[in-house]
């Protein structure tokens, strides 16, 4: 420690997240920080230096709750302003931010803020019916709930103790002493979303964040560049779409801080909302899952808005099939979609698809078939590994295939209260992903399936994601999944759940003469990996995050099996 003074100033100087938010007031107070736009239509704006005031007084009005160093404090929120001011003025006094997953099952959200503990909920107008919802089973553990909105005055409602955001802060001093501590204090707190039980915790300290922060930044600057892609901008003007509960929208709230960019906040996410927003604040990048690509694809009145100013969309939460990109980047002309994998347990995206130098001369062809593979290791400081069941790293000859292990700086290092479950996750010092995928010979990682997702027909495995990704390519298609229906022969065999483009006239055997063409003739996949069965659907069932929701389909699957037709090569 040093003369028993703590922090030492130098080279133990605390990687902590106040240090992030600090950064835009040094060099650009007065310029415009945050644009929200209401539902009514109304836009805000902050400049870095009112959001910073805020934060403050926020921090002291916690104070007043009786929050305390340690405290889980969650929110209950669309994307906003206020919800970025909680989550820094929780995290910068000390205490746990917990942004609830408000699209989990009532009993999974239930059980996430009792077993975390929150001592306060932020919430706003539009999740405030949920939050009536679950009051009675919520109000033993939670201590004082906050309303956060733009109109004056508290709803009617039985939830209790309730304070209204904006008196809560009225009169707070704009100046806080954000304190030091150790760089392994926790600060924040995100749950899984609970497919295959109930969900589990994931804590991360200052330390994983702002390393996280600082190598998200920086790995932009590492990445080439193709002799056609457009300029880049002096200023990021970043549409967060990805909600904050989700995986801390990708690490966003603290990388766009740092980095001064110019943040807007759709509230509720609409194609139309999106246009607007782009269109109004030249937004020149965003992220979202791939099913809200495919929202606003077939959106009718796409061109009706100038969208010229968008040159980047980043996705995840899900495999970018290369027909979905090639449908959006004809659309959008000047933009580029790429590729990412993460999870809860990451903290954000970990491994991504790049461009390396000697890529650059490709074909563009080539390129984009290299952006859509799940990708390298996205991030330094980040180890990637795929093995098999004896741990060894499998052949990068595009075949094999086996599960995605990781370590480095952010990735999480126990459940919270779960010991048990972290024995399962972490072994022989590796993160075990639980992903499913394969290597090809330029080493870009390519994800095959959730090791639960995967259909067993006979002695062979069918990975569902490649099958989905091949589908996507087909001009006609706009979302497809696959599961695994029962066959007393071979166990299992593989069924598409397909939604097709508005209009598209094919029919389900043009399915499988496309996947024929395009999979098996080329040898991207066997024979036996096709389809037995074809829906065509209005939509697929998708999991609170927008992933395909496989076991919602399994409860269904007679259902399903209704529309569905058995397909077969003429």
């Amino acid at each position: 420690m040093g003369n028993g003074t703590y922090p030492q100033y130098t080279k133990r100087y605390p990687l902590l997240v106040k240090n992030i938010m600090k950064r835009p007031l040094y060099y650009h107070p007065d310029d415009i920080a945050m644009v929200y736009r209401n539902d009514e239509g109304r836009y805000l704006r902050l400049t870095w230096r009112q959001w910073h005031e805020r934060t403050c007084q926020l921090a002291h009005a916690m104070k007043t709750l009786g929050v305390e160093p340690g405290d889980r404090i969650a929110t209950m929120a669309l994307n906003h302003h206020w919800h970025m001011e909680n989550i820094y003025a929780t995290i910068c006094s000390g205490a746990i931010s917990h942004p609830i997953n408000i699209r989990l099952s009532l009993e999974h959200m239930i059980y996430t803020i009792n077993h975390g503990g929150d001592k306060v909920i932020f919430f706003d107008n539009d999740i405030k019916p949920l939050v009536e919802f679950i009051y009675d089973r919520i109000k033993d553990t939670v201590k004082a709930f906050v309303y956060m909105s733009d109109k004056p005055g508290l709803p009617e409602t039985k939830i209790a103790p309730l304070y209204e955001y904006e008196e809560l802060i009225k009169g707070q001093p704009k100046i806080y002493d954000w304190p030091d501590f150790d760089e392994d204090t926790n600060a924040v707190l995100y749950y899984t979303t609970g497919t295959t039980g109930l969900p589990k915790g994931a804590l991360y300290t200052h330390r994983q964040v702002y390393l996280h922060c600082l190598h998200s930044v920086a790995i932009q600057g590492l990445t080439s560049r193709l002799p056609d892609d457009p300029p880049r901008p002096n200023q990021l003007v970043p549409l967060m779409i990805v909600p904050l509960f989700h995986i801390h929208a990708w690490g966003s709230p603290f990388s766009y801080v740092y980095s001064e960019a110019r943040i807007v906040f759709p509230g509720k996410f609409t194609p139309e909302n999106f246009c607007e927003l782009v269109q109004t604040e030249k937004v020149n990048t965003t992220g979202m899952v791939p099913t809200m690509l495919a929202m606003i694809i077939e959106y009718p009145d796409i061109d009706k808005w100038d969208l010229s100013s968008l040159t980047n969309i980043g996705i995840g939460g899900g495999a970018l099939p290369l027909g979905l990109k090639s449908k959006a980047e004809k659309l959008f002309p000047h933009m580029r979609a790429g590729s990412g994998y993460g999870m809860t347990e990451t903290f954000a995206g970990v491994i991504g698809s790049l461009v390396t130098r000697e890529m650059v001369d490709w074909p563009k062809e080539k390129i984009d078939q290299t952006l859509v593979k799940t990708g390298l290791a996205a991030v330094p400081a980040i180890e990637a590994r795929v093995i098999d069941e004896k741990g060894n790293d499998i052949p990068h000859n595009n075949e094999t295939i086996g599960e995605i292990v990781l370590r480095g700086h952010w990735i999480m290092e126990q459940y919270y209260k779960d010991p048990e479950k972290t024995a399962q996750v972490w072994r022989d010092g590796w993160f075990h992903t639980g992903d499913v995928a394969k290597i090809d010979e330029e080493g870009y990682m390519i994800i095959a399936d959730r090791i639960t997702d995967v259909i067993r027909s006979g002695s062979e495995m069918v990975p569902t994601v490649l099958l989905e990704n091949l589908t996507g390519n087909a001009e006609f298609v706009l979302e497809a999944t696959y599961v695994g229906v029962p066959d007393e022969k071979w166990g299992e065999i593989p069924m598409a759940l397909v939604k097709k483009l508005p209009g598209a006239t094919e029919t389900e055997e043009d399915v499988l003469t496309f996947l024929q063409t395009t999979g098996v003739d080329t040898g991207k996949i066997t024979k036996w990996m096709l389809p037995v069965y074809v829906a065509f659907v209005d939509d697929v069932p998708k999991t609170s995050v927008g992933k395909y929701d496989k076991i919602a389909i399994r409860k269904k699957i007679d259902e399903f099996m209704a529309k569905a037709k058995r397909v077969r090569l003429t």
